[in-house]
């Protein structure tokens, strides 16, 4: 269930977030609490009410950091929703953003940190402006050292599936001031793989956010789903 002030106002209206609280305050992303838990959890295709129930199971499961892709219907406001009242030990982000007025709808909202799928300059630029870390979407050598040298706190090596660990392991070599997330092909049987490669950090979906156990509200399940990672983690 929803709170309950969040549940009679979402029946009432599911396309307006109606407040509870006073208006947002501005929040930063924590390196800190990133470090503690190197994996970006993507929020893709759920609702409200979903992500209101999984946000405080991701935390208590000692995961830290977050994203909400802007093509999931009301991103906008999941997001708002997140950091309005889960931002406590969690950093939550924007993923998805491919344009710079994906880029404003996301920070309007409150995202503490932006992930791109693709190198947009302009993007970069933009939240490198503002202080807002931003892990853009690049795969080759060339595409990431210049992601990197646009600003980019991490790059983002989508997709990573095909080339594997390897690859990261090969672009660490002459490249290891860079700071590299994985994303894509990453699960809970070869993240230490990564991790070992000289992945910064990692970026998981459906492999970390498991739809059927979403889907059936098997929310004690996920949990556990989710203690699996944090685990493997202490194995880096």
């Amino acid at each position: 269930m929803l709170p309950k002030y969040l549940f009679v106002n979402y029946s009432l209206n599911h396309h307006s977030l109606i407040h509870n609280c006073t208006p947002m305050t501005k929040s930063t992303f924590s390196w800190e609490l990133f470090n503690k838990a190197p994996i970006v959890g993507i929020i893709r295709g759920l609702s409200l009410e979903e992500v209101a129930q999984i946000l405080p199971i991701y935390r208590d499961a000692g995961l830290t950091t977050i994203e909400i892709t802007m093509n999931t219907p009301d991103a906008e406001k999941i997001i708002q929703y997140a950091v309005e009242n889960e931002q406590q030990g969690l950093n939550i982000g924007a993923g998805t953003v491919c344009t710079q007025e994906d880029l404003q709808k996301a920070l309007d909202a409150g995202a503490q940190f932006i992930v791109t799928p693709i190198l947009d300059k302009k993007v970069v630029k933009s939240c490198v402006k503002q202080g807002i870390p931003i892990f853009p979407g690049a795969f080759t050598p060339s595409e990431i050292f210049k992601a990197w040298s646009l600003g980019a706190s991490m790059v983002k090596v989508f997709p990573a599936t095909q080339m594997g660990s390897s690859y990261i392991k090969e672009l660490k070599a002459p490249l290891n001031q860079l700071k590299l997330l994985p994303t894509g092909g990453v699960s809970l049987e070869n993240m230490v793989e990564f991790f070992n490669a000289g992945a910064d950090g990692v970026g998981m979906g459906g492999q970390l956010l498991d739809k059927k156990l979403i889907q059936d509200k098997e929310w004690h399940k996920l949990k556990t789903h989710f203690l699996q990672f944090t685990k493997k983690l202490t194995r880096r």
